[in-house]
């Protein structure tokens, strides 16, 4: 790392890790330390891959229980995490590791390196994230802890339909989509999958923050 910023991004990367240490779904953080050159955050191995390559190997299509087994471990580690006073910032299914490669492990959030500190009174104005799982809030450059919500609900959708609610072939258009247009939820599965079901992706997916309960 060469600039003042670069350093600062990773010392606070370590000091999240640091305060959030001891929740199930979160990866262990050990230690972290520098040399003249490198900066080396010790960590957990986790052997079970990606949420990603699950959801790919399955063809993208969960079943509305097995999706609830994920949902659930999302939700509890990002509640801890606001608890806490962080924000995450860049929830994907890249971002979710399994501990082994049987299919009733635990998952575990990793990747801290654009999350920040936030008061209960405060917004935040950068743009960060991931397109494909962007708030609209983010891209208004006013938001808080609820930028992570919607993102779980682009996870959400994802898992049980297996294609992405807002797609486009550049980040501009992906980001006018998030903008401007609502999710497909006519096509298959959509028509069997339950209306509790369908009811919590909507609301998680809700672009006025104000309305996410």
């Amino acid at each position: 790392m060469t600039t003042a910023i670069s350093i600062e991004d990773v010392r606070r990367e370590v000091k999240i890790l640091r305060g959030l240490s001891g929740h199930r779904h979160l990866v262990k953080f050990y230690d972290a330390c520098e040399d003249a050159n490198n900066v080396y955050i010790v960590m957990e191995l986790c052997e079970g891959g990606e949420l990603l390559d699950r959801i790919l190997a399955r063809g993208g299509r969960y079943t509305e229980e097995d999706a609830k087994a994920i949902i659930v471990q999302i939700l509890c580690v990002v509640a801890f995490c606001h608890l806490q006073g962080v924000v995450h910032r860049d929830l994907k299914p890249e971002n979710f590791l399994f501990t082994s490669s049987s299919e009733d492990t635990d998952m575990k959030l990793i990747d801290f390196g654009l999350s920040d500190f936030i008061r209960p009174d405060e917004r935040l104005n950068d743009i960060v994230g991931s397109a494909y799982y962007v708030a609209p809030e983010v891209l208004h450059r006013s938001y808080s802890l609820e930028a992570d919500i919607w993102s779980i609900g682009v996870i959400t959708y994802i898992l049980l339909c297996g294609s992405r609610p807002f797609w486009a072939r550049t980040e501009s258009g992906i980001f006018r989509a998030v903008l401007r247009s609502d999710p497909n939820f006519e096509d298959l599965p959509w028509p069997s999958v339950t209306p509790e079901a369908k009811d919590f992706v909507k609301r998680l997916l809700n672009k006025d923050y104000r309305e996410k309960e």
